[in-house]
């Protein structure tokens, strides 16, 4: 097993900032509020609130003349100390979100997703497991989680780890729809196809009202 770390930040680009440049890494990078583009060695994208990108390769990113708040994952090698800021970038804020270690089997080729769950009021994720580990984040409403004997609920901002194989119950609030972001990693086997698979019979006929609306995959190489 390759032991790594994923770490989530919210990173704060103020308006008119210089360009700020990230190393080579799998990372994910979503925009919760305002847009920038994102340049790599051989492609530029602009990304604009509620959009996202996975990559591998360096990047710069060129913010706008608003503020814009990212929310970005990076999967490194767990001996790599967590950021406490933005590479050459001091006009930046950013917060380590949650950061967990895990074990990847490197028997697999790997690929990491970046995508968002909807959940209508009341609505609920039934039992069910997913097949790797990920950060989610709550963008709006409320989710509780219920795994490993323990339950935690969590409001906007506030993130998660879920460990894939671990058995999951997830309902949300009766008050609003909720709605989160989140980035795992998932063998290449599963490009483009659901990870998740419940637990019970009984469940995996029933009637779901999550919706998925995935933002980007990519195939990654592991951190040495």
């Amino acid at each position: 097993m390759r032991a790594l770390t994923l770490r989530l930040y919210e990173d704060l680009l103020p308006a008119g900032c210089p360009p700020v440049y990230l190393p080579a890494t799998p990372r994910a990078l979503y925009v919760v509020d305002g847009g920038l583009m994102v340049e790599g060695p051989d492609e530029g994208q602009w990304l604009t609130t509620g959009t996202a990108r996975v990559s591998q390769a360096s990047k710069t990113l060129i913010g706008d003349r608003d503020d814009t708040r990212l929310w970005r994952w990076e999967l490194t090698p767990a001996s790599t100390p967590a950021d406490s800021t933005l590479p050459s970038a001091p006009s930046t804020s950013t917060t380590l979100k949650l950061e967990a270690d895990i074990a990847l089997d490197p028997r697999f080729d790997w690929l990491m997703r970046c995508d968002e769950v909807g959940f209508p009021p009341g609505g609920v994720a039934l039992t069910h497991v997913h097949q790797g580990p990920g950060i989610r984040i709550c963008a709006s409403g409320e989710i509780s989680i219920e795994t490993q004997g323990a339950r935690h609920t969590h409001a906007p901002g506030e993130a998660w780890f879920e460990l894939g194989p671990a058995p999951v119950l997830a309902p949300t609030t009766e008050d609003t729809s909720t709605r989160f972001v989140r980035c795992f990693l998932l063998p290449r086997a599963v490009k483009g196809r659901s990870s998740i698979r419940y637990v019970r019979p009984e469940d995996a006929d029933a009637p779901k009202v999550q919706t998925y609306r995935v933002f980007a995959e990519r195939d990654i190489d592991l951190p040495a």
